[in-house]
């Protein structure tokens, strides 16, 4: 118990800087219960959950709530999964159209990407693999879009330099002169 004791004494600095750090996340799908009255998120904006019972299934952004309608409005497995296909479809939509947008805007970066796709990405906000392929988490939709634009470049910005070096952060501060302030507040954000 000593040596315990002992090696957080030690480590007692080390331990606070850490939970301080990780104090400040946002979890923004964590102990989500589906409940009439919750809080959601889109578009990084926070919105109460209004549940309505309803022959046909539907959700949908109408004022300043999200609402559900649903035969069994205590089905909160089945609410969540209409939620969860809701923000998927609005991701697809938003990201796509920005993603076409800002490859348009940057014509003179010469962006070709092989392929885009926007998948529900719980581990990191999106990826550009070797072949191309930018991939997009469909959970940035619940997120201000000034992230999502970042991230999209970010990941075009791979087509050029596949890799995290000098170059690759040369071009993105170019793009996004204030690309720093923007990852540390991404960074606040954990999807998990």
């Amino acid at each position: 118990m000593k040596l315990i004791e002992k090696f957080v004494q030690e480590k007692e600095g080390w331990i606070r800087k850490h939970l301080e750090k990780h104090s400040g996340l946002t979890r923004i799908n964590h102990g989500k219960k589906y409940a009439g009255g919750e809080q959601h998120l889109l578009m990084g904006k926070s919105y109460p959950l209004r549940l309505t019972e309803s022959a046909e299934s539907f959700v949908r952004q109408i004022d300043n709530v999200i609402e559900v309608g649903i035969n069994d409005t205590r089905d909160i497995l089945k609410i969540r999964l209409l939620m969860e296909r809701w923000y998927r479809q609005k991701a697809r939509e938003y990201l796509a159209c920005r993603f076409e947008e800002i490859i348009n805007s940057k014509l003179h970066y010469r962006f070709l990407p092989s392929g885009f796709s926007v998948k529900p990405i719980k581990s990191r906000w999106g990826s550009c693999s070797s072949k191309g392929n930018v991939t997009i988490s469909s959970e940035l939709i619940k997120l201000d879009p000034v992230f999502a634009d970042y991230v999209i470049i970010h990941e075009l910005c791979h087509l050029k330099h596949h890799n995290h070096g000098r170059e690759f952060y040369r071009l993105l501060e170019e793009i996004v002169p204030n690309y720093k302030e923007i990852r540390k507040e991404l960074r606040k954000y954990l999807t998990k």
